[in-house]
């Protein structure tokens, strides 16, 4: 797992801070190869990898359906969420102190998952979902427990307009006493997306507010679509 690593500690974070603090959310290219993609989509069927199925139409989340899985997690996708997580802390906490939220996001992952376990947060929230023609992602949080982190990512392990069409990442961002702003995004097999999981600071005349956002996914004209979830904090159930 070095090679996922280098690429993760190759990554310009600086940049990436900048993005966040910007717009809320920020894109990494090419960090899974193509034979990772399919790796991931494979292990879809194995039943053994996965504590939950959620089959979103029963809970009117939107239509498809998405899996979490079970700990210990596969090697790929621990590295990538212990690896990530410490370049996101600092933004989080920087974050929180500005919109005076008293809370202080730990320097390692490992911290934070005890954090969590003290709040009865047991459950990997890390999860893989797959879509068909007519799915679709109703907007939403993933909050999972009052222990969270304010950043989350997500991997694209098909390509657009090739293996699918369709099943565009929605960002809604709402802004006090204003309409809501649509982000619409295309990522690449292999991407990484970076976003808030809640919300994000804004700087106005009077200092920083807090804005909130949502995502989720347009319809799948065609073909499947796989995407797996990285949240760093876990769940209640």
């Amino acid at each position: 797992m070095q090679d996922i690593k280098n690429k993760i500690f190759n990554i310009d974070w600086q940049l990436i801070t900048e993005e966040l603090n910007e717009k809320g959310f920020a894109i990494v290219s090419g960090l899974l190869s193509n034979n990772q993609c399919n790796e991931i989509i494979d292990n879809y069927t194995n039943l053994n990898a996965y504590r939950k199925t959620v089959v979103m139409e029963r809970y009117r989340f939107g239509l498809g359906e998405y899996k979490y899985f079970n700990y210990p997690l596969p090697n790929l996708i621990q590295s990538i969420r212990e690896s990530i997580y410490p370049k996101l802390a600092p933004i989080a906490n920087t974050w929180m102190k500005v919109l005076s939220i008293d809370t202080v996001f730990p320097e390692t992952h490992q911290e934070l998952l005890e954090q969590c376990n003290a709040n009865n947060q047991l459950k990997a929230t890390v999860l893989i979902l797959k879509y068909g023609k007519g799915g679709h992602n109703t907007l939403h949080q993933d909050l999972y427990g009052d222990v969270y982190f304010p950043i989350q990512t997500v991997l694209f392990l098909n390509e657009p307009d090739q293996e699918f069409t369709g099943g565009e990442f929605v960002l809604t961002q709402q802004i006090p006493r204003a309409q809501s702003k649509a982000i619409v995004l295309k990522p690449n097999k292999g991407d990484m997306l970076i976003f808030t999981t809640n919300f994000r600071p804004v700087k106005g005349t009077k200092g920083y507010y807090r804005v909130n956002m949502k995502h989720g996914v347009s319809e799948i004209h065609s073909g499947e679509r796989h995407t797996l979830g990285i949240i760093f904090h876990d769940a209640l159930t």
